[in-house]
This record gives structure tokens, sequence and C-alpha cells, in this order.
């Protein structure tokens, strides 16, 4: 969906305004500045995709809006346990928001293990819709409800909302030849059409999705449809929602253009097409199925109209062998994967930097190690991207900061790779890759130029005045080699991961001319020509600066614009081209009495400061699998400010 806004405005998130109310039928509408909806159940009760369409709708009526979906690990835990909840967590606002909320203000339980796994992050006085149908003995004793929470008083500090989602569904669809089971896999529309009704949403797109999603079922399509009307009828009707509410268009948060809403992983497809369509080449994909990078795969499947070959190897070294196959034939090539494929892949990775051909290796980072948290988020693999292969082996990386920003971040890779003919990492991470956000849709006069000039014939003299082509002769300004195609004619030249002698490419086991290989290609790596690093200090006088990476950026900067709401002044920067560092990033780290750097690992970009500049950086960590929330966040910040 997409939805034109007009000009820019800078707020926070951090509070609700007073409420405004208004006669809307027989009932009253308050507004409110932001809510927090966490949509909660069995892996089985879809709650992904009743989130994903309250998302949808919420994107074209015009909101801001930030969005944490959280998989249960396993492929299908026993239903109606804790392991085996999902859900979908959505921050929507009139105005600019940075992360899915700390707190939600409403839960919408489907069984009693959703209440047991979320009940806790609430505020009190939240709203929790609760499916009483599915809260029996046996249901509730699972989880180790001794007795109803629905009855025993451990949930009077919140406001709540008893309704009987599936007996309410079934009666709805009474009409249809389905059978009770059937019919009771429609209730997640029932409870969307209820929350699209308490906070006035649009209902046109999720009716449309729904057509077209059961278009070979219309029987299926009409029954979803009608559950969705019947949620939202009951909440018109019911006594027990006395008011909606609505959160009014972002309409002065963003620049003007066109957005619709976008996932990281998403953004990253549509950004590697947009490379290869900059550079003028053909983009291949050889990957491996691997969560949370999959979609990437899939999303690229789709687009064999622009050029795009996909490759579904049999496993991780196969994917990435592929890949670097068709960067030696001419193309743009990628290999998506997560942490443990990363790790499969290293002597690949290795031998495209001994080739010195341009590859994106991009790994969506996860919680480790081994199989570790395939469904959370982790930042553990920077070190594994800076160092992760044998002998010296210096690849550029660089790290996305928002969903939206992977678009860029693709871009950015592509040109690194294209330009210095080196494999690039990319480190993205599940939070990014399945969160979602406003994207302002670019102009195409907005992309860089990519393209790129292949050899096309010798580019030596040697003493007798032969004109020969050498592989490994260098751009004075880049250092990189050139890039020459198979059977281009006179081009001809050995290739292999045995050290190459300088300019002509052959085998070489001289020590002297290792030496110098090694140092030749870090000093390309050294010498890529990154933007310089920009700090927020709006008064200039800050004595601590909070240094982050990566999907840290959005809880950074809400904690950052909390603190200084409460009169505290601090500094913060955010680091994309993390190999090479900015050339400022020294100069930027001795202006600060203190520098903070919040990570989701043990402490690896506040290692590489340390290592690099002497600087004493102090580290914040985190590794439980979830992003940062912004008020804990504040606190640290306001710890290491007054300590």
């Amino acid at each position: 969906m997409t939805s034109q806004v007009s000009s820019p405005a800078e707020q926070t998130d951090t509070t609700v305004v007073g409420e405004q109310r208004k006669p809307a039928g027989t009932k009253d509408v308050r507004r409110l500045d932001r809510v927090i909806i966490r949509f909660a159940g069995d892996s089985g009760d879809g709650m992904q995709l009743t989130g994903d369409r309250f998302t949808s709708e919420t994107a074209s009526f015009g909101n801001d809006l930030s969005t944490l979906p959280n998989f249960p690990a396993e492929i299908r835990a026993p239903a109606g346990t804790l392991p085996g909840v999902s859900s979908f967590q959505l921050h929507f606002a009139d105005h600019d928001i940075l992360t899915p909320g700390d707190a939600p203000n409403v839960l919408v339980a489907m069984n009693p293990a959703a209440l047991k796994a979320n009940v806790g992050d609430l505020p009190r006085g939240a709203e929790i819709i609760v499916n009483t149908d599915e809260f029996t003995k046996r249901a509730m004793q699972k989880v180790g409800y001794e007795t109803s929470p629905l009855e025993d008083g451990s949930l009077d500090g919140y406001s709540l909302h008893p309704v009987p989602l599936t007996t309410l569904t079934v009666e709805a669809l009474k009409e249809f030849d389905l059978s009770r089971k059937e019919a009771e896999r429609s209730k997640n529309m029932f409870a969307l059409g209820l929350l699209s009704w308490m906070y006035n949403r649009p209902t046109e797109g999720t009716e449309a999705f729904l057509k077209s999603k059961f278009g070979k079922k219309p029987d299926i399509a009409a029954a979803n449809i009608t559950a969705f009307r019947a949620g939202w009828n009951f909440g018109e009707t019911t006594e027990d929602f006395a008011v909606s509410y609505e959160v009014a268009p972002a309409a002065t948060a963003f620049p003007p253009g066109t957005y619709r809403n976008i996932s990281g992983n998403l953004a990253l497809a549509y950004g590697l097409v947009a490379a290869s369509r900059q550079a003028d080449l053909p983009l291949f994909l050889g990957s491996y199925p691997i969560t949370p990078a999959s979609d990437i795969l899939h999303e690229l499947s789709r687009h064999k109209n622009f050029g795009v070959r996909s490759f579904q190897a049999e496993d991780e070294i196969a994917g990435i062998g592929a890949a670097l196959g068709a960067a030696f034939g001419g193309s743009l090539a990628v290999t998506t994967t997560s942490g443990p494929g990363v790790a499969l892949k290293a002597e690949t990775i290795g031998l495209a930097v001994s080739l010195e051909l341009p590859l994106l290796v991009v790994d969506i980072q996860r919680g480790g190690p081994s199989t570790g948290l395939p469904t959370k988020t982790e930042q553990a693999d920077l070190l594994q991207a800076m160092f992760g292969r044998n002998g010296e082996a210096p690849v550029p990386v660089i790290a996305p900061k928002t969903p939206a920003d992977c678009f860029g971040a693709a871009l950015e890779a592509a040109r690194i790779a294209l330009a210095y003919r080196t494999p690039v990492m990319l480190l993205s991470d599940g939070y990014l890759a399945n969160g979602s956000e406003p994207w302002r849709i670019p102009d195409l006069d907005e992309l860089p130029d990519l393209r790129v000039q292949f050899a096309q014939g010798p580019n030596h003299t040697l003493d007798d005045g032969t004109e020969v082509f050498w592989p490994y002769k260098r751009d004075p300004q880049t250092l990189a080699r050139p890039w020459a195609v198979p059977g281009t004619p006179g081009l001809e030249h050995r290739i292999g991961g045995i050290e190459k002698e300088d300019g002509t490419g052959n085998i070489s086991y001289a020590p002297a001319n290792h030496d110098f290989m090694v140092r030749t290609r870090q000093a390309k790596i050294d010498g890529i020509d990154v933007p310089d690093l920009e700090v927020d200090d709006p008064q200039g006088a800050a004595g601590t600066l909070v240094l982050g990476w990566g999907s840290t950026y959005g809880p950074i900067t809400a904690a950052v614009r909390r603190l200084r709401t409460a009169g505290e002044s601090i500094a913060q920067a955010h680091l994309r081209h993390l190999n090479p560092f900015p050339c400022n990033l020294g100069d930027v780290l001795k202006r600060y009495d203190k520098v903070v750097v919040p990570e989701m690992n043990l402490g690896q970009l506040a290692m590489l400061i340390r290592a690099r500049y002497l600087v004493d950086a102090r580290s914040y960590n985190q590794v439980n699998g979830m992003p940062f929330k912004a008020e804990q966040l504040a606190t640290a910040l306001k710890e290491a400010i007054d300590g």
C-alpha cells in the first residue's frame, strides 16, 4: 500500500496526548497520538497474518509505524504451550516514531499461553482482549494457571475485555458449508475486524487481500470476509467497548513523496534488483534457505523479468560457489544467509578475496552459536564478518540501521563491491529483516550510477613491445584489478586460490610478492571511499557520545530523545560502515569524555573501537534475542552521563 505525505517534522515518541471526544453514531471516538498493539496466540492462530494486515491498513492510512514480529523457534511447538506462542507488535502514531514500542497498550490474547507469555510486558491500565473460549481448565493447567486469571483478580490492574472469539466466529459463519474446525480458523479475522473498528482502520484493503489470497477458494474468501465484518460489527454493537480510538495520519512526519510499508528483507531484495539495473548487470543469487534470510530468496525468485537468476543450492557452500562463479562470469553476484551459513561460506569468501571479484554476502544475523535462536535477533556476527577467514582476508562490512535503510545499504554494498572488486559483507539482522516501517519510494534519478567497464583488451606492454593482458594490474585510485569476462578474446588468464604474482596473476610462492599482495589487498579495503561519520550533537557541548551500528539505531535514537526532553545533553552517532571505519571516527571519539556502545552482543564493536583508537569505550550489552527497549537504554545512558 502507498500513501502521499507532505512536509517533515521532528517529534518525540514518548508521550500520549490528551484525549479528544467526538460523537460517532452511538459511541465516542477518542483521539490518541500513538498506540502499541500486540497480537498473540498459538503459532497456528494466524497472528502474523493478522498483524501484517493491520499494519498494511495502517500504512495506507498514513500513520508512521514500526513492527516487531516474534516467532517461535520450533517449526511447530505443541499447541497451547508457552514455546508455541507467536506474536506481532505494532506501534503506530501521528508523528515520527523509531521503535515498535516498549510496552503494548493493547494485548489480544487468543489463549492462556498467549496471555501468560505477554502479560508481564503490559503497563498497568493496558487493555487485554482475551478469547474466553480457549480458557478451559486443561488449557490453563498446560501453562501453569491453577485458577482462571480471568476470574481470580490477577488482572484487576488492567482493562479486561473477555470475548468468546471462537464461538462468535463459528456463529457468524453458520451459513457456510464449513466444519466447526474450518470455521474456527477464521477467528483471527474476527479479531482483526474488532481491532480495525477500535482504531478506525480502513477495511477495503483487507477485504481485497482476502479475495486475492483465496481466489481459487471463493467460499473460504467469503467466510474470512464475513468473519472480518462480524468482528467490526461486534465492536460497533457490544456494550463492552464503549469507545473507539483514532490516531491521525502522520502528515508532517516525513519529506514529501510516495510511501509504502516495507520489511527489511523486502527492502534488501528491492535494493539488490535496483543495484543490478543501475550497474546494467544481470543479478545472480546463489543461496540456501535459512532463517531469517529465506525471504530474500523467495522475493528475488519472483523477478526474472528484471534479469534476476535465483539458484537454490543444495547447501551453503554450493550457494556461494555458484555466486562466485557468476561474479567471474560478469554478473552482480549475491549470496544470502545467516550466521551459521557464513561459517560454512568462509573458505569461498577467502577465495573471493584472492580472486578480487565483486560478491555480496548478505548475513541476516540471528542468535547463536550453532543453531541457537533461529527466529530471534542478535548482532553477534560482526567479528566473524571482520576476521572469520584464514590468512589476511579483509572485506568491507556495512550494516543498515532500519528496515527501509536496507534498500540503500544494498546499493552501497554493490557500489563498493563493483568499484573495488571485492566481496562485501552486509550485516542485517532478524529485527530489521522481519520488522517494517514506511519507506519513501525513490525516484530513479536519485539512484547511483553503478555501471562498470569490463576489460576489453591488453592493458600492459612488455619490454619487447608485446601488448598483453595482466589480470592483476590495478587502478591507481581504487587498487581494483580489471574485470575480464570469460570468453573475451585475448583476455585469457589464470584464476584460483593460490597466491598470485603482482600484475601477471601467475602463481607465486615468492615471500616478497606474498607480503606485497597481502598489504595491497589490505590497502585496497582501507582506501575505500566512505562518507564521514555524522554526529548528532545539537548544542555541541555534550560530554557523552552514544555510538551504535545496525538495528540499534531506533532504540538508541528514541532513548536519546527521551534524555534530551528531560534536559540532558548527549551526542549520538551511528555507523553504517564498519570496515573501513569512516576517516573521521577517531577525531569524533576524541571529542567526548565518555563513549557508550550499546550492542546486541557482548561488546564486539566496543572491542574494535578500543583496539583501533585506544578509547575507553563502554559497552552496554544485551543478548536475549530481542531488540533493546528505549526506556531501558535511556536509563543506562543516564547512568553513564552521571557516572
